[in-house]
């Protein structure tokens, strides 16, 4: 009888990392290298993605390959709708971006990443290569200091000292107090900037978007040429930090 309910747990562990290695992927991938990245039996896991397969979890791309399912799809939508945010900042994002004609971008926290959920890019030739589905550490990015601003220093602390890592440009913080001190510091100014810290070159300029108890649920940020950021900052921090702000006050979460 106890042997039972670890299995089942196992099995949906090993669901969930399938699914994880598949976004990260971001492309389709043979069985066999689902065996060697899980580190699992091969015999499980091929077990799993037939099943996945047959209910729509999983899509077998050829004879060999899987990738994400359309089931995941209305999940995914079904989510997205429940979040009250999403329409209002989804608005407030094509505005901004048509009015300052640069990339903008709302993001969320997932877990120890910050994932990009929607994007309007600027009529420019300007282009990043953070779309949507992006999950990047933490640390990386202005918006991922200010989604964990509004905890607790300690908890702060501990997030960072997990997540913290090295970008690949090398200009990331990520020594874990200096992080912590920075997040609640700027969550509390309403706004963070990050310059060359996941590609060179490139800025963000980014405001929180806050619920009733004051937790940052998501960001709205401004992507673009560092040189452009540096030159248009003042300009370009009020307009986000205003955007958030009408966010908030669509939503209800706000008090003008």
């Amino acid at each position: 009888m106890t042997d039972q309910p670890r299995r089942r747990v196992g099995a949906i562990d090993r669901t969930l990392q399938i699914l994880d290695i598949l976004t990260e992927r971001q492309a389709s991938m043979s069985t066999y290298e689902l065996v060697r990245a899980t580190g699992s039996p091969a015999s499980t896991i091929y077990k799993i993605t037939e099943e996945l397969v047959e209910r729509g979890m999983l899509t077998r791309m050829d004879a060999n390959e899987v990738w994400l399912g359309p089931r995941l799809m209305r999940y995914g939508l079904t989510y997205r709708s429940k979040m009250d945010f999403f329409a209002a900042a989804k608005r407030e994002m094509e505005r901004l971006a048509e009015r300052i004609d640069e990339t903008i971008q709302v993001c969320a926290r997932d877990e120890d990443m910050m994932t990009v959920i929607a994007m309007a890019r600027g009529h420019g030739h300007f282009n990043v290569a953070s779309d949507v589905g992006t999950r990047v550490p933490l640390n990386w990015t202005a918006s991922g200091r200010l989604l964990v601003g509004h905890l607790s220093e300690a908890e702060r602390l501990h997030i960072f000292r997990d997540c913290a890592r090295p970008s690949g440009t090398g200009l990331a913080e990520i020594q874990p107090e200096k992080l912590a001190e920075i997040s609640g510091r700027e969550f509390r100014d309403r706004l963070s900037v990050q310059l060359s810290a996941s590609e060179y070159s490139v800025a963000c300029i980014a405001a929180p978007i806050c619920d009733e108890t004051g937790a940052c649920v998501a960001t709205i940020s401004i992507v673009l040429p560092e040189a452009r950021a540096r030159a248009n900052y003042a300009q370009l921090a009020e307009e986000v930090q205003n955007s958030a702000s009408t966010i908030e006050v669509e939503i209800g979460r706000r008090v003008t």
